[in-house]
C-alpha cells in the first residue's frame, strides 16, 4: 500500500513515514511512502531505481517469510534483536533471489547491482549509527550486502537459511 506521511494498517497499528517501508504480517501488505526514496537518495546516499526495487523486494521477502513460517523461527540462546537480524538478512537474501530471477527480463546491469549493494550498505545498522551492536535489528552493512549477494548470485532461496548458520 502506498501512503503519505502516516497510515493505519489492518493489524499492525499506526505508522508514520519515519519507520520507512515495512511489511505488516497481520494484513499481509507492504507499506511504502514514496518520500522514502528521496531519503534514500539524499540522506542515505543510495540513489537509483534498482536500489528502490531492492527495498521493495526486501519487503516482499518478509511476506515470503510470513507465508512459509520463517518469522516464527528462532535460535536457542538468542535474544529478539538477534532473531530480528536473521530475519532481515534472510529478507535481503530473498531480495537477491528476486534480482537474480529478474536479470533477464529487466536487463539488470552491473550498475544496477551496484545500486542495490550500495543501498544494502547504507541501511546497515552500523551505517545508520546505532549506539552499539546489541541494538542491531537489521544487520551490519557488510552482512546485508553479503546476504543480498548470496541470493543474487545463487538465485536459490534455499541458500537464504540464515537460521542454519553461525556465520551471518
Amino acid at each position: 500500500m502506498v501512503f503519505s506521511r502516516a497510515v493505519a494498517t489492518g493489524g499492525c497499528g499506526q505508522a508514520t513515514s519515519g519507520v520507512g517501508p515495512f511489511y505488516c504480517p497481520a494484513d499481509r501488505k507492504l507499506y511504502i511512502d514514496p518520500a522514502f526514496y528521496a531519503v534514500m537518495e539524499q540522506r542515505l546516499k543510495a540513489p537509483g531505481d534498482f536500489a528502490q526495487a531492492y527495498v521493495i523486494a526486501h519487503e516482499v521477502g518478509h511476506h515470503v517469510q510470513n507465508l512459509v513460517g520463517a518469522n516464527k523461527i528462532g535460535v536457542r540462546g538468542e535474544d529478539q534483536n538477534q532473531t530480528s537480524v536473521r530475519l532481515e538478512l534472510q529478507a535481503d537474501c530473498l531480495a537477491g533471489v528476486w534480482g537474480h530471477s529478474a536479470r533477464g527480463s529487466l536487463s539488470i546491469t552491473d550498475a544496477d547491482l551496484s545500486e542495490a549493494l550500495n543501498a544494502a550498505h547504507q541501511i546497515g545498522d552500523d551505517a545508520l549509527e546505532h549506539a552499539n551492536a546489541t541494538e542491531y535489528t537489521h544487520g551490519t552493512s557488510k552482512q546485508r550486502m553479503r546476504w543480498f549477494r548470496r541470493g543474487f548470485d545463487s538465485g536459490d532461496a534455499r541458500q537464504c537459511d540464515t537460521f542454519a548458520t553461525n556465520s551471518l
